[in-house]
């Protein structure tokens, strides 16, 4: 075997499996997996005629951002009073109608900010504030006591962990031991808040994924009966995943098996908790949704404990790049992920889902040519139809959304490196300078950009774009071979004025165009150019716009382009013929130099 430079990576040297394809060749690697077990031997996972794969998501569920709580207590640094505030108020701005505001009997900071909202108008009439407790009296005492004069609806949620690990590990309770114990919380809150006219309550069977499927359901109706659910004052019941264990359709199962199974269940609201361990988190939840569920709590951009909560905001874009809308609004991104970043003091990733700096930006050549004719393809499809771009099908390949309705530009949908080819470099400078390059122009340019970006090690602006087109196809002009001097049109031809070395000559060229009577007159002086094509575009816009005119020709052997830029079309184009002229000296000593 060869040797390896990670002195701590051995690579799999075991027997390939037996029964494994010959294409196959993986081996046993040195990871002690069989450590662990499968969620089918830890838990009974009920097998039922399952619902929920035919099934379709058409409508947002009741999101429930837990940022203040469940996020809050997965950071480093918990948020002070001042981050709290903030992004509570960014959250009402969003549309949230229920809120997770804290766990008032853990921290002063968290009772502070419930009495906070007691005590100002911070929260509207129609968002509902969730309070967290564990079952214990005293703590749901100073829970309740946090929640007085809250004017608002306010949802008490108590949880106790239910899994098998939890109740001998931790909590040292048996099934029935426990039950009682989750009762008895039921009951305090019930003593503490019942004759409260605005609260509702909310139970979670915390690690509810990894508890045997009869025991929480049994549990759930106990509290449901206890609490009186009805559908005028339901009970929320909350379904966690605390810690990911499955592969999010066993979810599905288990969230299906209680939505068919618990009493009063049009008393029920039914929402869930998936944390993200396995980094299924997202799937999970929306399995959950077809599986019955009606509410999800999680997360704005996914913080949690561990690898994090569910992420409700790639939820809600999943749904809106359905046709579904989430109910929230995401119409200013970058504004939600800079408040966001600012309270947790966590950066969000480049290619976090829809947020991410980098999730619109193609450097691929092949993606850029589609993304490139995708938007020309929607341009003219908004014409044909009358509309605004803004009001038609989005169809554009490689970009699920379009970057506009999250109020982001599409500045950084195509960005130029050593992988990027022509496409993606004519959408710059289409975009950025409006200049449209001919498909073989396309080609012969992005040769020279990726010859400047692999001796740069990284990523072409379109700025230094344009400086290597300016470079390659327009030139330094002040050492020339030939220049023209002055050219007068009639309608009988076309008199030409060259300078030539030091010498200027003139000569008249009857019955023939500028362009024609040019080569002509350069031809005298053993200067051969033979034009191929001629294409017309401009540099800027409005009143700056200059035009351009972009050459194909062919000298001797060589086949190549060249530019001229002018007030004046027909300048523009004679220019870009003597550029050609001038197009001795090798195109690569004309690159723009670099920073180092």
């Amino acid at each position: 075997m060869n040797p390896t430079t990670f002195s701590r990576i051995v690579t799999p040297a075991g027997a390939v499996p037996d029964g494994a394809p010959e294409w196959n060749r993986q081996r046993h690697s040195q990871m002690p997996s069989y450590r662990y077990r499968d969620v089918f031997s830890r838990v009974d996972v009920p097998i039922t005629e399952r619902a929920w794969p035919t099934r379709r998501l058409t409508a947002a569920p009741l999101w429930v951002p837990v940022d203040l709580r469940d996020g809050n207590q997965a950071l480093a640094e918990p948020m002070d009073p001042e981050r709290k505030r903030r992004f509570f108020e960014l959250m009402v701005a969003m549309g949230y109608k229920e809120i997770e505001v804290g766990y008032p009997s853990a921290s002063q900071t968290d009772f502070d900010f419930v009495r906070l909202i007691a005590e100002t108008a911070i929260a509207p009439d129609d968002v509902t504030i969730v309070v967290f407790t564990p079952a214990r009296r005293d703590l749901i005492e100073r829970t309740v006591e946090s929640i007085r004069g809250v004017a608002n609806t306010v949802v008490i949620h108590m949880y106790t962990a239910t899994a098998p690990a939890w109740r001998d590990v931790v909590l040292g309770h048996d099934t029935a031991a426990l039950k009682e114990l989750i009762l008895a919380g039921a009951r305090d809150v019930l003593r503490s808040a019942g004759e409260l006219p605005n609260v509702r309550f909310e139970f979670s069977p915390e690690v509810f994924n990894l508890t045997e499927p009869d025991y929480v359901l049994d549990v759930c109706d106990a509290m449901t009966g206890l609490w009186d659910a009805t559908p005028e004052r339901p009970v929320i019941l909350n379904l966690p995943a605390t810690v990911e264990v499955a592969t999010p359709n066993v979810y599905a199962d288990q969230i299906e098996y209680m939505h068919r199974n618990l009493s009063r269940r049009d008393a029920v609201i039914l929402s869930v908790h998936p944390h993200n361990d396995r980094g299924t988190g997202i799937a999970c939840a929306e399995l959950a949704l077809l599986a019955g569920a009606e509410r999800v709590e999680g997360c704005v951009f996914g913080n949690g404990e561990r690898t994090g909560n569910v992420d409700i905001a790639t939820l809600a874009l999943n749904l809106h790049a359905q046709g579904v809308d989430p109910m929230i609004d995401f119409s200013d991104i970058d504004e939600i992920r800079r408040t966001v970043e600012y309270c947790n003091r966590i950066e969000i990733h480049p290619r976090h889902p829809y947020v991410g700096d980098l999730v619109h930006t193609a450097f691929s050549g092949t993606h850029q040519d589609a993304i490139k004719k995708g938007f020309a393809e929607h341009r003219a499809r908004a014409a044909t139809e009358g509309k605004r771009e803004s009001e038609i099908d989005w169809c554009v390949p490689y970009l699920p959304i379009d970057p506009a309705d999250i109020g982001r530009s599409y500045d950084a949908v195509i960005r130029v490196n050593s992988q990027s080819g022509k496409g993606g470099i004519a959408y710059l400078l289409e975009t950025e300078y409006g200049i449209e390059l001919p498909r073989r122009l396309q080609i012969e340019f992005a040769r020279h950009v990726q010859e400047h970006t692999e001796s740069t090690g990284g990523e072409a602006t379109a700025a230094q774009i344009w400086d290597v087109f300016r470079s390659v196809y327009l030139g330094d002009q002040s050492a020339t071979v030939v220049e023209l001097h002055a050219f007068d049109t009639c309608d009988t031809g076309t008199t030409i004025s060259l300078r030539v070395g030091e010498a200027e000559h003139r000569s008249v060229h009857q019955g023939v165009g500028p362009v024609e009577a040019l080569t002509s007159a350069l031809a005298r002086h053993d200067i051969h150019i033979e034009v191929l094509s001629l294409h017309q575009s401009s540099v800027g816009s409005g009143n700056d716009t200059t035009a351009m005119t972009l050459v194909e020709y062919r000298r001797g052997d060589r086949r190549s382009w060249a530019a001229g830029t002018d007030r004046s079309v027909l300048t523009a184009t004679l220019h870009a013929v003597i550029r050609a002229a001038n197009d001795d000296a090798a195109v690569s000593d004309r690159l723009p130099a670099h920073d180092s």
